[in-house]
């Protein structure tokens, strides 16, 4: 397996696992997320991949097929009223391909983002998790992450 930056030639199998995570979505929660949709169109993929504050890390195998991704995001609230200025790495999507889970690719694309967020002199690694992915929920906190913040809603 090898970890690189995402480039143009990897739309196709980014397109594809963004319908992955897209479905898991909709199956926990089809009352927010429409099916057969994807959260980026291929102009704002070319954008993010050509973008250095939003890093996109692929996991592809020996023949450039791609297993999974990691979408990260550089944040940092210079000069806010009340937070600090500490450089965070935000993991705005994490997806390993379906056929692959259990093979530690998740694993090896979030020990690459911490070891890149090191580098970059980042304070910490944040994502957001919905409730209804338990499996996400399980792997994230097998990596070692803690709750952060809780987001609450009542339906109306």
């Amino acid at each position: 397996m090898i970890i690189r930056r995402a480039k143009n030639t990897d739309l196709d199998g980014l397109n594809r696992l963004l319908l992955q995570v897209c479905l898991v979505h909709h199956n926990g929660r089809p009352d927010l997320f429409k099916y057969g949709a994807k959260k980026y169109t291929d102009d704002e993929l070319y954008a993010i991949i050509r973008d250095d504050k939003t890093p996109i890390f692929v996991a592809v195998d020996e023949n450039d097929n791609m297993m999974g991704y990691a979408f990260c995001i550089f944040q940092q609230h210079v000069g806010h009223n009340i937070l600090t200025d500490v450089k965070t790495l935000y993991i705005d999507d994490l997806c390993v391909d379906e056929t692959m889970r259990g093979q530690h690719v998740g694993s090896a694309l979030y020990k690459h983002v911490l070891a890149f967020a090191k580098e970059q002199n980042c304070y910490n690694v944040t994502l957001n998790v919905w409730s209804c992915n338990e499996s996400a929920m399980r792997f994230y906190e097998a990596m070692g992450l803690v709750p952060q913040k809780v987001g609450m809603e009542v339906i109306l």
